[in-house]
């Protein structure tokens, strides 16, 4: 019994902690597309490029950090040893080869099937766009707008005139890497040995399947080559995307069609495919069978399980002479793994090994805290120490276990956030020592925290501008990022550090203001000149001076809603000082963000926290007036500053940034960001909310937006629609990362105009 609790328990903790992972987990790689084998790369779709243009700039760019590594000529010196071995001749594969031969590198490229293979797969005719526009194409592979025959006919000639050693209908079986960092790849025509590896065969070749008897039947595919060939048949598409449905609608010109999809709509369509699809079933040329499942496909008729009003199903018979499931790609996990690579938030190692060591570090701390009131002689006072040390040491290098990586950030942030709380308030193990152990150099600990806050924002926002703002030559992203570390230096640092203090001894204030020792005595209130109440809980009480109760009546009841009105919630990440360290510390790992529906219901607790900041707010408000409720205001005050300030703003979102993504206080637990959702809601409501983000018709279904969206929207179900996207139904901060990282430019703020695509190009490939 304890066991299958313990393992129901981390089985439980893992579905949260993976949350944000996806559907198409990639693999873990380093800056220059490096994975967690040495040597072994990950270049296009498999490492987020989501379109052709992006795959061959990876490619090109991975080639050239190759090339400028020692030794990367010349096999290192053995015979019979390829400098590199690429494998996969698609957009990637063959840009990375071209420009591996152009710096003198010995190359091959194993295909296991044709060049070009996942284009060459297209239906006839089919036009391949050189999106985004904005960027220039990189490397020696020729690309332009085309049709598919054009492109891979110009492909395969660029292949012959630089005489590519491509070895095409040749699978990778298995790579191993000897000690001497040498690869072995057993192919299914010999082996083959190389310094380095680049992995480029994409996820398309790995269709997903529906895992039902008769699949495998040689009527039953999964791709739709050549849909010309199929007249006056029965056919049974099943999928509910994009290619399921312009597949049905491509068939349906000559035959008739069945199309199957488990979900109540077609809700993940682009508009000018659903309107087709509505034309196409009022004419009764497609007929939809929704929340249908395939449970057989038999000889001459596919068996469905149709589901009714209430729990009912209907078992169905449709008659069919060819089938397409078309329901996506998996990431080929297996084959991966194979490999030895590591995929991206891949737990693990033993949580309760982890959470063992962090309590045997903490009981150490105890010990060694000389609070215990216990007699420690000295030879146990050495094997305490060095067993924490122990402790923490393997919780802090246990690379490849991930708990422990979790235990060593808990121990970092309890630390710093419950030693924070003021000499004699820290948490244990560090009550009555902890404060003063960290405040040295004659400043206090609460100094050296707000040092190390804004030091590591500086750090981190300086990498995350350059990653997102000048990188990409973005200036909404440059200037956020300038906005943050600037409100971050001036507001939440310089300001109550120095310039208050400052104010009041050389008198730049009021003579009035300067002199009342009130007022001067309140430099920690200088934080509410921005943060607004209920962020800054304390606006109202712990005898504020009048200056700061008008400031914070106005600051959160006018200005704020005022700048919601036109910002939505940008407030988050333009200003905010919690929402700057998610921002820029965070950053890095924001698309682990928690995502799907489950997660979005989890949202209801900041709407809780700021029921409780009003509930103990009007009860500080009225304690002098009625006595009846002063207890309970100032136990519920205790217990707010201690749940809510220390461990839900530092302690557990902290973290958790490195395995959920910068946003979990902000989005979950924030009262001023519920607040501001509230009111930016209500404006959007009323129509007269300024702040929104639209799409025009571009979308290719990449999921990039989704999956850097650090409040875990599906921004990408808004854009297939061309919805608006605001607070009406998302908790979206108008971080817009968004807008940054989608490849075809189909999302924009406000009332900027959309790009319209041209009628023909209304479908666009990768």
């Amino acid at each position: 019994m304890a066991i299958a609790a313990v393992e129901k328990t981390q089985s439980k903790l893992l579905s949260i902690l993976e949350s944000g992972t996806g559907k198409n987990r990639r693999p873990l790689l380093d800056k220059n597309n490096q994975s967690s084998v040495p040597g072994l790369f990950v270049v296009g779709d498999l490492a987020g490029a989501p379109v052709i243009k992006l795959a061959m700039a990876q490619g090109f760019e991975v080639a050239e950090h190759i090339a400028s590594l020692d030794g990367a000529k010349g096999g290192g010196g053995e015979k019979n040893v390829l400098d590199v071995l690429v494998v996969g001749a698609g957009a990637a594969g063959l840009n990375a080869a071209l420009a591996l031969k152009e710096k003198g590198l010995t190359c091959a490229i194993l295909e296991k099937a044709k060049i070009a293979n996942t284009i060459e797969n297209f239906p006839e005719g089919k036009w391949v766009y050189a999106e985004p526009d904005s960027k220039p194409p990189k490397g020696k592979l020729w690309l332009d707008g085309a049709t598919k025959e054009d492109l891979v006919q110009r492909w395969n000639q660029i292949v012959k005139e630089n005489a590519l050693d491509v070895r095409t209908e040749t699978s990778l079986e298995s790579l191993a890497r000897g000690k001497d960092g040498v690869f072995t790849a057993k192919t299914s025509r010999g082996e083959i040995r190389a310094r380095r590896v680049v992995l480029a065969t994409g996820q398309r070749g790995n269709p997903r399947k529906l895992g039902v008897p008769g699949e495998d039947r040689e009527h039953v595919y999964h791709r739709l080559y050549s849909p010309r060939k199929y007249e006056n048949e029965d056919i049974v598409v099943v999928g509910g995307g994009n290619s399921a449905i312009e597949a049905a609608l491509t068939l349906s010109e000559r035959n008739r069609v069945v199309l199957s999809y488990r979900g109540e709509a077609f809700a993940r369509v682009f508009k000018d495919n659903e309107r087709k699809l509505e034309a196409a079933i009022a004419a009764k040329k497609i007929v939809p069978l929704l929340r249908s499942n395939v449970t057989e496909f038999g000889e001459k008729e596919a068996t469905l399980e149709v589901a009714g009003e209430g729990k009912k199903t209907e078992t169905k018979k449709i008659p069919y002479q060819h089938a397409f499931v078309l329901v996506g790609a998996d990431v080929p996990v297996e084959f991966l793994k194979k490999l030895g690579i590591r995929l991206e938030n891949e737990w693990t190692g033993n949580l309760w090994r982890a959470a063992a060591l962090t309590l045997a570090t903490l009981v150490g701390l105890f010990v060694l805290g000389g609070k215990s009131g216990w007699p420690i002689p000295p030879l146990l006072g050495g094997v305490v120490a060095a067993a924490s040390l122990a402790a923490i040491l393997w919780l802090g290098f246990a690379r490849s276990d991930r708990f422990a990586w979790l235990g060593f950030s808990f121990l970092c942030f309890y630390t710093v956030y419950g030693a924070k709380l003021g000499k004699g308030e820290e948490l244990w193990p560090y009550k009555g020592w902890g404060y003063e152990s960290l405040s040295v150099l004659g400043r206090s600990w609460s100094f050296w925290y707000t040092v190390l806050y804004t030091g590591a924002m500086t750090v981190f926002g300086l990498g995350a501008l350059k990653r997102w703002g000048l990188d990409r030559k973005d200036r909404f992203q440059i200037w956020r990022y300038v906005s943050l570390l600037g409100f971050q230096w001036f507001f939440f640092f310089l300001v109550p550090e120095f310039l208050f203090q400052w104010a009041v001894k050389y008198e730049w204030l009021p003579e009035t203001l300067a002199a009342d020792p009130q007022f001067a005595d309140q430099a920690w209130r200088s934080y509410g000149i921005v943060y607004a109440w209920p962020l800054f809980f304390y606006t109202f009480f712990y005898d504020p001076h009048t200056v700061w109760i008008a400031w914070g009546v106005f600051l959160t009841f006018v200005l704020i809603p005022i700048f919601v009105l036109f910002m939505g919630k940008r407030y988050c990440s333009w200003i905010c000082g919690c929402g700057g360290l998610a921002e820029t510390f965070g950053d890095r790992w924001r698309h682990l963000a928690p995502k799907g529906k489950t997660s979005v219901r989890w949202e209801w607790m900041n709407f809780a926290v700021l029921g409780l900041a009003v509930a103990v707010t009007g009860a500080m408000l009225v304690r002098d007036t009625i006595t009846l409720v002063r207890g309970t205001a100032e136990w519920s005050l205790s217990a707010y500053r201690l749940v809510v300030d220390v461990w839900l703003v530092g302690i557990l979102p902290v973290t958790l940034y490195p395995f959920l993504g910068g946003k979990v206080w902000c989005r979950y637990w924030c009262p001023l960001a519920k607040m501001m959702q509230l009111q930016s809601k209500l404006f959007a409501k009323l129509g007269i909310g300024r702040f929104k983000i639209k799409a025009n018709d571009k979308c290719i279904s990449c999921n990039e937006c989704t999956r850097y969206c650090q409040v875990g929207i599906d921004v990408q179900s808004y854009a297939l629609k061309q919805e608006v996207l605001d607070n009406r139904t998302s908790s979206c901060i108008g971080c817009g990362i968004c807008v940054t990282v989608c490849p075809m430019d189909v999302l924009s703020f406000g009332d900027e105009p959309a790009k319209a695509t041209p009628p023909e190009a209304s479908a666009r490939s990768h």
